[in-house]
């Protein structure tokens, strides 16, 4: 194993005999590791660090996969063809919690489809996907292309569409948690759209989907 996995695997360990009693390591607190880890790395570059990204989500633990998705992250600007592959591997092979997954998909890969609009199509494809956690990563990783504005040629409506009948829970948080994203940028066709769809879409996703309108219009679009 590299040995910088290793230090980090040992730090990770002193975080966590060093958490009171009961709790867990503070998020912070990772993420400060990571960024100082991080500047330890010489060669940043995507051959050197997707490898020793993936040593530590194989270690299948939480800290260390914040650890692995942030240093993804970082390298944004060098993603290139070769990417898309190994973050889908990622996903399916890893990702296995919702913070996992929104951590993901709302920074490395999220930036990755904000940067290649045209694995959309892929991105589509997830929606039948048998792993609940892929078909809300359909959602998710739309948020921050949504969150910039910068979402010419992706259609977010194509997704929700997919997944309007979902009938996981976080499914349904996901792509409702993305339209109240979209609501911000395109109230008004958020609020057609929910107004045709809303005896076909579970409530979870509608409540989700309706948070930031005005009170006037959340209470309209609830007495639907």
């Amino acid at each position: 194993m590299n040995e910088l996995a290793l230090q980090a695997m040992a730090e990770v360990r002193a975080l966590g005999e060093q958490a009171p009693p009961g709790k867990h390591i503070a998020t912070g607190d990772i993420r400060r590791l990571s960024a100082r880890l991080y500047r330890s790395i010489e060669e940043k570059t995507p051959a050197r660090l997707l490898p020793l990204c993936e040593e530590l989500l194989e270690q299948r633990d939480w800290a260390l996969g914040v650890m692995a998705f942030d240093w993804a992250y970082r390298i944004r600007a060098q993603y290139d063809g070769e990417t898309y592959p190994v973050f889908f591997g990622w996903l399916k092979k890893y990702v296995r919690g919702w913070g996992d997954c929104d951590d993901f998909c709302t920074h490395a890969f999220g930036e990755l489809l904000r940067r290649q609009k045209h694995l959309f199509p892929q991105v589509c494809q997830w929606t039948g996907d048998g792993d609940f956690w892929v078909r809300r990563a359909s959602a998710v990783i739309l948020i921050p292309s949504i969150l910039r504005e910068d979402y010419q040629g992706i259609d977010p409506f194509r997704i929700s569409n997919a997944l309007l009948a979902d009938s996981h829970q976080l499914v349904q948080k996901g792509y409702g948690w993305m339209l109240k994203c979209l609501s911000e940028k395109e109230p008004e066709k958020v609020k057609a759209y929910l107004k045709e769809r809303h005896e076909l879409m579970p409530r979870t996703a509608f409540r989700y989907a309706l948070e930031k309108f005005d009170k006037e219009t959340r209470r309209e679009l609830m007495a639907l």
